[in-house]
């Protein structure tokens, strides 16, 4: 017995992180270290595909079959790699193809079935977010101010930060696949092509340019697949000042790419083959960054995504989630009466965990979701108390939610949407009985505490079937509270507007 506990003591602590670029897919799993400075992810293990999704994106914005088929093969192989881990160790994200594609709801669903866990669709400003944590944990934390820049399949991430804080995301639609598809058609390389494309990314990303460069920055890092490319080849042709890209040589790059009229692997030593086609549309955006910030030097870091994915994931594990974080800060910015979102919060969490639908792991996530949402159920006060949860639920769908993923904020904003009111306009809305129930839940609180004061309530009980809910309660403090009767009875009528039956027992 002794011998069996130690081992079960020494197995690690194993985290995932999948990213699912427009270029390339990858899997990182990482073993979690303590260290007097706290924990730490030391990268194990990881895969890499080059999907090329953003290539098979056409003009109207929709992924081709052979592209897709490439995204679920990958995913599939990535899925047994995957099979053993928890759900709460393990997230993915997808970044601008995912976003932009207008099937890529339905792609969403495949490649969700393939891995074998959820795939969040993350905003630019939530990527650039993660980009950082990535990059931050692979430099010194020594208080210097710096730019970090991500060349993407699809976009362009621009981050100022001190040490783990960043200051300023941003990111921009230019990307290494686009640019290559559409200024050097078929790896053909001309001086008019690099001017264009140099041209354009220096056009989209001026409108973020003076509030860069007002803020200002120490240092300059690269991040990921262009970056790492462009400094790697720029190493091997001497281009490189202490393995750092500067302009002198992305310029010396771009001649002789310019001469020889394509990008020939073999006079460039250092590429590795899934960068060949993309390495001009990289290079060229590059160059706009140099130009446009005023950049001199440029030093490549490891950190990624993906790297900064598993930090996540280890923060959700040790407590330090950042989605707590950014609710706290909308509390405090929108003035949150804290005492009602914490007794409502309480309730909702208590009836959706009598109901126990789903798996463990997926009633722990949605008492999350039922915690945060009552945190956020008021903050349309600050607009107007008339139609406020209109006003809330707007705010949740559209604001930079650091730590949430789009399909979280669409949940949590159609949970606020119908806490009150009418449940018509719900109606296609959400997408399984689970979160019908769970909706039921947060709206019965708000009913109990329409008061607003802590109040003492009987004993609830809650179940949940399909479509039909169970409310036991008791029947004289009922009788003394004619009120909360006739509004339940309102909310009896009212589920069974939309097909459901709700019983007050």
């Amino acid at each position: 017995m002794t011998k069996q506990l130690t081992a079960e003591a020494a197995t690690p602590e194993l985290v995932a992180a999948v990213d699912l670029g427009s270029n390339s897919f990858h899997l990182l799993v990482g073993r979690v270290e303590q260290t007097p400075q706290g924990s730490r992810v030391v990268p194990i293990d990881s895969l890499k595909e080059a999907v090329r999704l953003a290539s098979g994106l056409s003009a109207d914005k929709r992924l081709d079959a052979s592209s897709q088929a490439r995204a679920v093969a990958a995913l599939s192989r990535f899925g047994e790699r995957l099979r053993a881990f928890h759900p709460q160790k393990v997230r993915v994200v997808a970044t601008n193809t995912f976003r932009v594609a207008k099937n890529g709801a339905d792609l969403l669903k495949t490649c969700e079935a393939a891995l074998g866990f959820p795939i969040e669709i993350i905003a630019g400003k939530e990527e650039a977010r993660l980009i950082y944590n990535g990059v931050a944990h692979t430099l010194a934390a020594d208080g210097t101010k710096r730019l970090v820049v991500d060349i993407g399949g699809g976009s362009t991430e621009f981050i100022i930060g001190t040490d783990y804080s960043p200051a300023l995301l941003e990111s921009v639609f230019v990307g290494c696949i686009r640019f290559s598809r559409d200024y050097f058609p078929g790896g053909q390389i001309t001086r008019s092509g690099f001017k264009q494309a140099i041209f354009e990314a220096r056009r989209e990303i001026q409108v973020i340019t003076n509030e860069f460069k007002s803020m200002g920055w120490d240092q300059a890092v690269g991040a990921s697949g262009s970056a790492k490319a462009l400094v790697e080849v720029l190493d091997q042709l001497g281009l490189a000042t202490n393995h750092a890209i500067t302009y002198e040589g992305l310029e010396q790059l771009r001649n002789l790419l310019i001469k020889r009229g394509e990008v020939d692997p073999a006079e460039l030593p250092g590429i590795k083959a899934d960068r060949v086609a993309v390495l001009p549309g990289g290079l060229a955006i590059m160059t706009a960054i140099f130009e446009e910030l005023g950049i001199e030097e440029m030093q490549y870091s490891d950190g990624a995504l993906r790297l900064g994915v598993l930090y996540d994931v280890l923060g959700r594990t040790r407590q330090d989630d950042m989605r707590y974080t950014t609710v706290e800060h909308f509390m405090t910015r929108y003035a949150v009466d804290r005492v009602q979102a914490e007794q409502v919060a309480k309730m909702a969490i208590d009836l959706w965990e009598q109901a126990r639908l789903g798996s463990s792991e997926e009633r722990e996530e949605m008492s999350l979701v039922l915690r945060w949402v009552a945190c956020l159920l008021e903050i349309g006060f600050s607009i107007s108390h008339n139609s406020h949860h209109k006003h809330s639920a707007y705010i949740v769908s559209q604001a930079d939610m650091p730590g949430f993923s789009r399909r979280d904020q669409r949940l949590m904003s159609n949970l606020v949407l119908g806490h009150v009111g009418k449940l018509g306009k719900l109606a296609g809305l959400m997408s399984s009985d689970e979160q019908w129930a769970a909706l039921a839940c947060i709206r019965l609180a708000s009913i109990f505490y329409r008061s607003r004061r802590p109040t003492s309530l009987p004993e609830l009980k809650f179940s949940a079937k399909g479509k039909r809910f169970r409310l036991g309660l008791d029947a004289k403090w009922l009788q003394n509270h004619p009120l909360t009767q006739y509004s339940l009875d309102q909310e009896c009528s009212e589920w069974s507007k939309v097909g459901f039956e709700l019983q007050v027992n």
